[in-house]
């Protein structure tokens, strides 16, 4: 399996045993070099990549699923404009969805944390600060981003929220050891629409529905006025094409609040 902890042991044992051959042959030091730059370009993509379970184990995609169901999810969150607009839309097609919302913007918008639950979708931990540097955070400082918004999300709801997702998606050891600490289910995604990068909807709801299969989770944010727009044609395509949109927590059947 690739993982931070097998290419460690295999970047370490290819290590010794280029030690031990350059007793009796000579080894040039650029191969010592190429191993550690190949150990760090694969812990950078695999740090990059949630889908890889490189540092842990992430529901990414439920490949077990025999219904024609997916997860549509939503980073960054509540939005006053828009996260309104997709409970909306969500509303008008019988859709359900999981909201990893921010902290600080929970602080910003209780009610709509409040109606996102009462409308029958499950909320979860996207840190407090969704800092650009939490990638460099330290164990603790992780755990504090996480226990402040669980802390927030409980004063509204009354319930300890279990599903976490790292910002950007990016994984660490400083991130495994929290997430060990706090106990939460890690939660990636298997088509990411990169409505936050592309500029054309088209673009952005092809890039998912030609990627849709049944166990599917679909990573969007309700923070912009495309994804909105997206939202709606790929409502339409779920329901043109038997789809059902259900909650992570459905489609893995686990529990989100404690």
């Amino acid at each position: 399996m690739l993982n931070f902890k097998n290419i460690n042991r295999f970047t370490l044992m290819l290590f010794i045993g280029l030690l031990i051959i350059s007793v009796f042959i000579s080894i040039p030091v650029f191969v010592f070099i190429l191993v550690l730059v190949g150990w760090l370009i694969v812990t950078i993509i695999g740090s990059f990549n949630i889908t890889w379970n490189y540092h842990l184990d992430a529901y990414n995609f439920n490949k077990t699923c025999n219904k024609k169901q997916v997860a549509i999810t939503f980073d960054d969150g509540p939005n006053v404009e828009f996260t309104p607009q997709v409970l909306d839309l969500l509303k008008a097609y019988h859709a359900k969805a999981t909201f990893f919302c921010i902290g600080k913007h929970i602080e910003q918008q209780p009610k709509l944390v409040q109606q996102i639950i009462t409308e029958g979708h499950t909320v979860g931990n996207h840190t407090y600060s969704h800092s650009e540097i939490f990638d460099f955070y330290g164990k603790q400082k992780v755990i504090d981003e996480i226990e402040t918004t669980n802390a927030l999300v409980a004063s509204i709801i009354n319930k300890e929220m279990t599903l976490f997702r790292p910002p950007y998606g990016v994984t660490n050891p400083a991130i495994t050891k929290a997430i060990k600490h706090t106990k939460h289910k890690v939660i990636g995604w298997n088509i990411r629409s990169l409505d936050t990068v592309k500029d054309n909807e088209q673009n952005i709801l092809n890039r998912i529905t030609k990627n849709i299969t049944p166990g599917a989770v679909i990573l969007l944010h309700d923070s912009q006025n495309i994804t909105v727009r997206v939202l709606e044609q790929l409502l339409l395509f779920l329901q043109k094409n038997n789809y059902q949109s259900v909650t992570i927590d459905t489609l893995f059947n686990i529990e989100a609040y404690a």
